[in-house]
């Protein structure tokens, strides 16, 4: 993988990207087009942790909106707060999806499953997204997923391109320490976070990381800019914005948060 360059300023991190709500972000990356986690239904129930999952709040656009989507980085497919049924339709039209193995193999098509550390190069190997671990939810991969599901997260690199982390719905400070370790400083972080919570699961312990947590993974990381996604628009969300912010400034870390373009 192409090293990143020293932590900095947001200001330094480079490209923008467009956060819809939910996990939902639209970001261009050398040349390539990519979507994470496309959720863009309007507001109600849907499937996900044994109770159904609800919607608050609608997104700001509708797929129809985006143009060409070259890449979904999809992190689980399981979730209607990260696939519902118009990310799922979607999904056809872009020109590759790439998932966790098991999500593949569920999917078919153009879906592409990355297990940990796999890589998938684009562009005539300019660029290259690397599949990173991700737990969802309290504890070891061994009691997590049979009750939650395989996820992933993905790591982007290229000669010449910032380090792009887009951690998924992943819970582990151990799994981002591991890559932190094997990737070293990331540019950007796309950190996953709300602290989101079913009763019916773990005795109510958060299935992704807490504010504190996504504050300790960008200083893990050296992070130079924090997009945080996956904060708001659910009711299953128990921390959004105003908790990542003191999070983020009582860790010494406000100047490395980006709220992105919204919509």
């Amino acid at each position: 993988m192409t090293a990143s360059t020293s932590a900095g300023p947001v200001a330094e991190a480079g490209f923008p990207v467009r956060v819809f709500g939910g996990p939902t972000a639209f970001f261009t990356y050398g040349g390539i087009r990519f979507l994470v986690d496309p959720a863009f239904d309007e507001p109600g129930d849907f499937p996900g942790e044994g109770p159904l999952l609800t919607k608050t709040a609608p997104s700001p656009t509708a797929p129809g909106d985006l143009g060409p989507v070259d890449v979904v980085l999809l992190s689980h497919d399981e979730h209607g707060d990260n696939l519902d049924v118009s990310g799922r339709a979607l999904l056809p039209s872009a020109g590759l999806v790439l998932t966790t193995p098991s999500g593949a193999g569920r999917l078919g098509g153009n879906a592409r499953g990355l297990a940990d550390w796999d890589s998938y190069d684009l562009a005539e190997g300019r660029v290259r997204v690397t599949g990173v671990p991700a737990v969802h939810g309290p504890g070891s991969r061994e009691e997590v997923e049979p009750l939650t599901g395989q996820v992933v997260g993905f790591v982007l690199t290229g000669e010449g391109l910032p380090t792009v982390y887009a951690s998924g719905d992943n819970a582990s400070l151990d799994a981002v320490a591991e890559i932190a370790e094997r990737v070293g400083p990331v540019d950007t972080a796309l950190l996953f976070a709300g602290a989101p919570s079913i009763p019916a699961r773990f005795d109510g312990a958060p299935l992704v990381l807490d504010s504190a947590g996504a504050a300790e993974a960008a200083r893990l990381l050296d992070a130079r800019r924090v997009v945080p996604v996956h904060y708001e628009g659910w009711s299953h969300f128990t921390e959004g914005r105003p908790h990542l912010e003191a999070a983020f400034t009582k860790a010494g870390l406000a100047d490395r948060l980006d709220w992105g373009v919204r919509g």
